[in-house]
């Protein structure tokens, strides 16, 4: 399942994180933060959600990025 992703959550998510979530870039649009990269499997899918659920952020989305 390796392909190019975009999570939408809801907020600012200062730049400083960005290594957190190992390779993924993070830019803002609007009142969001948008994380993008690869998918490389599903573990690493959950383990992304999981970041995101102990910073306590909110989910918008996640689709495949063109």
């Amino acid at each position: 399942m390796s392909c190019k992703a975009k999570i939408k959550l809801q907020g600012h998510l200062d730049k400083k994180w960005e290594n957190w979530f190992e390779g993924m870039e993070l830019s803002h649009e609007n009142d969001t933060t948008i994380l993008c990269g690869y998918i490389k499997d599903h573990a690493y899918m959950y383990g992304l959600i999981n970041k995101i659920r102990d910073l306590n952020l909110k989910l918008i989305s996640i689709n495949p990025a063109e």
